[in-house]
């Protein structure tokens, strides 16, 4: 069976899945978190774990959405039908993650601004999230009409969001830890697949 054949049944195969198992999981996940949380599950400080996690897991849903246009345009495989599933769950996550950090972690007004400000880890983090608010607001059917082309423009906006969440979490980091560099390489290397030619799938 030829490379082609291949693409097209797993691309026709992806186009009868629906997006919405995707969102469940989506989700379930900050559910399943708090009821660790919860339960004691998450060890002596369950606050720290949740925010942690929750950052996490927001970024690996936009280095996810970051993946669709490579795997489309050097793989032949589609998931563009994903990628808006991808970028709301990415925006849910990171939303609760500066929840966490807001109302369960500091908690006092004045030391939310304070740390904004003179921490720069919160502050790459903040514009990060700043960023995403337009992103999160436009990612409809009516404004991708509305819109036209200058939805486009906008939308390039994610790859601020996710270079500067890639940033935030080598800042926040105790130290230089590998996990963060190893997150910020994978950015770097998929926002550089953008900048070289398009290649057609090599038909076999």
């Amino acid at each position: 069976m030829g490379v082609s054949l291949v693409r097209d049944r797993l691309n026709a195969l992806l186009r009868r899945v629906p997006t919405w198992p995707l969102y469940a999981l989506g989700a379930l996940y900050p559910v399943w978190l708090l009821q660790q949380g919860l339960t004691g599950a998450l060890g002596v400080d369950p606050v720290k774990v949740m925010e942690h996690a929750l950052g996490k897991s927001g970024l690996q849903l936009l280095i996810a959405g970051l993946c669709i246009t490579p795997l489309r345009r050097f793989g032949g495989v589609n998931l563009l039908r994903f990628r808006r599933a991808l970028g709301l769950l990415a925006f849910g996550h990171i939303a609760l993650h500066l929840l966490v950090w807001l109302v369960l972690d500091v908690q006092i007004a004045a030391q939310i601004w304070a740390d904004i400000v003179k921490r720069p880890y919160v502050t790459v983090g903040m514009a990060g999230f700043a960023a995403m608010l337009p992103l999160a607001a436009t990612s409809n059917t009516l404004s991708i009409r509305r819109l036209g082309r200058r939805w486009q423009r906008l939308h390039r906006l994610t790859y601020l969001v996710v270079l500067l969440g890639g940033v935030h979490f080598i800042l926040q980091a105790k130290g230089l830890q590998i996990e963060p560099l190893l997150y910020l390489g994978a950015i770097l290397g998929l926002l550089a697949l953008r900048l070289g030619p398009i290649r057609r799938p090599v038909r076999g």
